[in-house]
């Protein structure tokens, strides 16, 4: 006989981004000033994400648009590839995502997309510590989760790989 799984997650929510701690605040102040170096000539959806390391340092990414899309790479792996690219041996604490778009207002939480989920998750699983992910738009209410399994439930891993 069949049966019904039910999952949940645990969000924090806040108002708007003055409500954050001082350190959450400038990492959503800088990911809002990457987002405005992004190449998004096509969606005109301009994301921007910055990640502090356990060293304190602040990576920055945005995303970088091509006219074949694939060829494309959204902010949140823009930003993660250079942070193992140049800070390998740092652990990645927390990541924040914002967008703004030319068309219309981005008033609610930006999520990551399925691509950047999965990659977060393996750094997450490659670090063997939570990342924290904050999410926002140009205004109104941010999502903080503490963990990115948080936002990618049943997400693949490598232990699924090595099952004989």
């Amino acid at each position: 006989m069949a049966k019904k799984l039910k999952h949940s997650i645990e969000l924090t929510v806040y108002s708007n981004v003055h409500e954050l701690s001082p350190e959450d605040k400038e990492l959503v102040i800088k990911a809002k000033e990457v987002s405005k170096k992004a190449y998004a000539p096509y969606s005109q959806f301009y994301v921007g994400a910055a990640i502090r390391l356990d060293s304190n340092e602040i990576v920055e990414g945005s995303n970088q648009e091509n006219m074949a899309y694939p060829s494309g790479m959204c902010a949140e792996r823009v930003a993660i590839y250079y942070a193992n690219s140049h800070h390998s041996d740092k652990k990645i604490d927390t990541i924040a995502v914002t967008a703004f778009a030319k068309k219309f207002d981005v008033n609610h939480p930006v999520s990551p997309c399925g691509a950047c989920r999965q990659s977060m998750a393996e750094y997450e699983l490659k670090q063997n510590q939570p990342i924290r992910l904050i999410m926002t738009g140009e205004s109104g209410e941010v999502y903080i989760a503490e963990s990115i399994e948080t936002v990618l439930p049943f997400m693949f891993n490598e232990i699924e790989l090595k099952k004989e």
